[in-house]
């Protein structure tokens, strides 16, 4: 009999795949909600997710699949939201039980548009729940990579620590090494401007800046992200850290970033709609960057990169004049 709390993932893409293999290497049942009925029947006969990292197989006969948020709800104790940031709130929409007695963590990278808030404030402000009962996992980790079983790392930021560490043994492997934070908001916004950044570095290669530059955008980049976590979130950290640089470092240079592949196609000339068809894919960066620019309209921190990208996404200003202002604004 399974004595350890009953955890379900909510969402289907390649990220929450990646969970929930993770899970199971401690748990002999993971909870896993997907709105794909195909989906799930598919992973019931074959063993694995048609849609995203097909590589990653399971044993059907240990996921406790779900096409009903409440079904899932009612299951868990722990309950990881995994699915894109644009569709966090249709999804709560659907829920007819409370998330009261649940203790939430955050694995999506990115803002709620709604609300323009991170995952964690939205569920405080406007479900109730308490930060005691609130989390955050968080990288430096791509998910094609967790699926290959190579060796990733993972950041699992709460309040509490007590839930911390119950994620961080529900995760850790021989392939997976974790360790916890009590940053909670600072993680989660840096994780959010992580997707901004690795946005400008893929526009940054399209428009044919070398590897001198890029190492100066994310030099840059890291600074940044220091001064906004700093006016959001005034707490002690050390921004080198692996949930900080490192996330960034992983997403602004990897060739698994669906971010800096969809700054590489607005570089080279796309429009968003197109860039989003053709990789149908959620680029959380998009959505992060209107969300990051309104809230540092307030905040004041000094941001070049962020100004510039919205100025590109949400302003149409022309690639190469916007990159040219801001290396001079660069260091």
């Amino acid at each position: 009999m399974q004595t350890k709390p009953k955890v379900c993932v909510i969402g289907g893409g390649s990220w929450a795949t990646a969970i929930v293999k993770m899970l199971s290497e401690n748990l002999t049942e993971v909870g896993w909600y997907m709105r794909s009925i195909y989906a799930i029947e598919h992973l019931k006969r074959h063993g694995h997710n048609p849609n995203y990292l097909s590589q990653a197989t399971f044993n059907a006969d240990n996921l406790q699949l779900f096409d009903d948020i409440d079904e899932a709800v009612a299951y868990s104790e722990y309950i990881i939201f995994v699915v894109p940031s644009a569709f966090l709130q249709s999804e709560l929409e659907k829920l007819n039980i409370s998330l009261l007695d649940k203790n939430i963590f955050s694995a999506i990278k990115g803002i709620v548009p709604e609300t323009g808030l991170i995952v964690g404030e939205h569920f405080h402000k406007n479900y109730g729940i308490p930060y005691s009962q609130i989390g955050v996992i968080a990288g430096p980790c791509h998910a094609e990579e967790v699926a290959m079983e190579r060796l990733s790392y993972l950041t699992i930021a709460s309040q509490n620590e007590n839930i911390a560490k119950q994620m961080s043994s529900l995760l850790s492997s021989e392939y997976i090494k974790t360790t916890i934070s009590d940053d909670i908001i600072g993680t989660e916004y840096a994780a959010m401007l992580k997707n901004i950044y690795a946005l400008a570095a893929g526009i940054a290669h399209a428009l044919g800046y070398g590897d001198n530059f890029q190492a100066v955008l994310m030099s840059n980049a890291i600074r940044e992200m220091k001064r906004f976590t700093k006016k959001v979130w005034n707490t002690k950290r050390n921004i080198n850290n692996s949930a900080y640089l490192g996330d960034l470092l992983v997403t602004g240079y990897s060739a698994f970033s669906r971010n800096r592949t969809f700054g590489n196609m607005i570089g080279k000339g796309y429009t968003v709609k197109s860039a989003m068809m053709e990789m149908n894919m959620i680029a959380e960066g998009y959505y992060a960057t209107k969300s990051a620019y309104k809230i540092n309209q307030i905040n004041k921190a000094n941001t070049p990169i962020i100004n510039t990208v919205y100025h590109i996404l949400y302003e149409e200003k022309d690639p190469k004049k916007e990159f040219e202002i801001l290396t001079s604004l660069l260091n």
